[in-house]
């Protein structure tokens, strides 16, 4: 057995499933390089799949019908048996365990949730949320109050009562997440299990999966047809065609980089804007200066690579604000020992982790390239408005230009105000932020 990793839930290694007969000479076949198209008596549908589930994480595996990815969820909790290689959960390979501990490592750390719903439909809504528990058998008064608290998170605490006839289809949907979240396993299987769903309720669903995942921190295996629904839910993304995974990366990974013309022609419809994040795209931020510095700085910060602003920063690289060249200007001039009197907010500030579709109105109104800050809203990058525009797919008359409401400051000017200006009279100047 491979050594566990106690960050690795689930570990997949050269994973084979073939229907028909011969299905071990199958795979010898399949191994050899034969092609799946020209097995005789035997469908391959798994063909040498590996990979690894980090806890935590929501992997989806994503492929068009017949691509093999239900049967592939199917083996990871043994509802197909595997015809080779090896599947572990939690460190143990379930395809060398019995049945009956098979049946306990379903009940105690997998739980699923199918496409059609599949509740019990003369149950009222919570037992059908509470009856993983009752398999478990825990007490009923505490498997109804577990209920109820799961009902309550996915919004259907006061339709507990009800027959599933009586819900929408969305509704039905909520109890089935919530019937498996009941369980409290480690591992959350999810066979298309919104693709049923009309447009709207489906990216509810969506996003209410995600508040879910911040709250619960669940690890989860979805598989789908939508390559947008991909994009949106998951961490890491496997790709499957004709029984093969031909990649796994993150969203961004799938995106920019695709393995081959399959996956290429696969992402070509996405909705960027949707998946790039502000931190996909931005830049390295320059200029960038100390708040202690002084005007002589921001010039000279300003000056090569010819802009008319820099961000300032404190000594942990928090953004505090910007200065323009023209007020540099007319602070050296003065006199001015500080960047205090001229210093002013940064027009517009987004996060690393925002999507491209909400820096669109930012970046229009600030006549700055963007600031990108980080959680502790340290300057971690800037993205021009030409960055953003190329991110999303530029089209011909795109000229790599960024429009500000004015011009910089001739360099010209710069140095003859930096040379009229007398450096004894000014304190040392705090070297630029690195």
């Amino acid at each position: 057995m491979t050594e566990n990793n106690s960050d690795v839930l689930v570990r997949v290694e050269g994973l084979y499933k073939v229907f028909g007969r011969r299905q071990h000479e199958a795979v010898e076949k399949l191994r050899a390089g034969t092609p799946r198209t020209e097995l005789d008596g035997s469908t391959a549908a798994v063909i040498d799949a590996s990979f690894e589930v980090k806890r935590g994480e929501i992997f989806v595996v994503m492929g068009l019908s017949g691509s093999g990815k239900s049967t592939l969820i199917r083996t990871l909790n043994g509802l197909h048996p595997a015809t080779a290689g090896s599947v572990e959960i939690l460190g143990q390979d379930i395809t060398q365990t019995s049945d009956a501990k098979l049946r306990g490592i379903r009940r105690d750390h997998i739980s699923m949730v199918f496409q059609h719903f599949a509740l019990l439909p003369h149950r009222t809504v919570i037992d059908n949320v509470a009856y993983p528990l009752e398999i478990q058998g825990v007490a009923k008064a505490k498997r109804l109050a577990r209920a109820q608290e799961i009902l309550d998170l996915v919004d259907l605490g006061s339709w507990g009562d009800k027959l599933p006839s009586e819900l929408s289809g969305g509704m039905q949907q909520r109890v089935g997440i919530a019937r498996a979240l009941a369980a409290d396993t480690d591992i959350l299987l999810m066979d298309e299990a919104f693709s049923a769903l009309d447009p709207l309720i489906r990216r509810e669903m969506q996003e209410q999966l995600l508040e879910l995942q911040e709250t619960l921190g669940k690890t989860i295996i979805f598989i789908t047809h939508d390559l947008n629904e991909a994009m949106f839910l998951g961490d890491r993304i496997a790709v499957m065609r004709d029984g093969r995974i031909v990649q796994i990366g993150s969203p961004e990974d799938i995106l920019t980089d695709p393995a081959n013309d399959y996956v290429e022609q696969f992402v070509q419809d996405v909705d960027r804007a949707r998946v790039l994040t502000a931190g996909n795209v931005m830049e390295r931020p320059r200029p960038v200066v100390s708040e202690t510095a002084g005007p002589r700085t921001a010039l000279r910060a300003m000056r090569d690579p010819f802009l008319a602003a820099a961000y300032v920063v404190d000594r942990n690289r928090k953004l505090v604000g910007m200065v323009s060249d023209r007020d540099a200007v007319k602070a050296v001039r003065r006199g001015d020992r500080s960047l205090a009197n001229i210093m002013k907010p940064a027009p517009a500030v987004v996060h690393a982790t925002d999507v491209l579709v909400d820096v669109f109105v930012p970046a229009v109104e600030s006549p700055l390239p963007l600031a990108v800050v980080d959680e502790r809203e340290r300057l971690v990058g800037v993205i021009p408005r030409v960055t953003l525009l190329a991110a999303l797919g530029p089209g011909p008359d795109a000229t790599g230009e960024i429009t500000l409401p004015q011009e910089p400051v001739p360099t010209s000017v710069i140095d003859q105000v930096l040379a009229d200006s007398d450096p004894d009279a000014q304190p040392a100047d705090t070297k630029e932020a690195n």
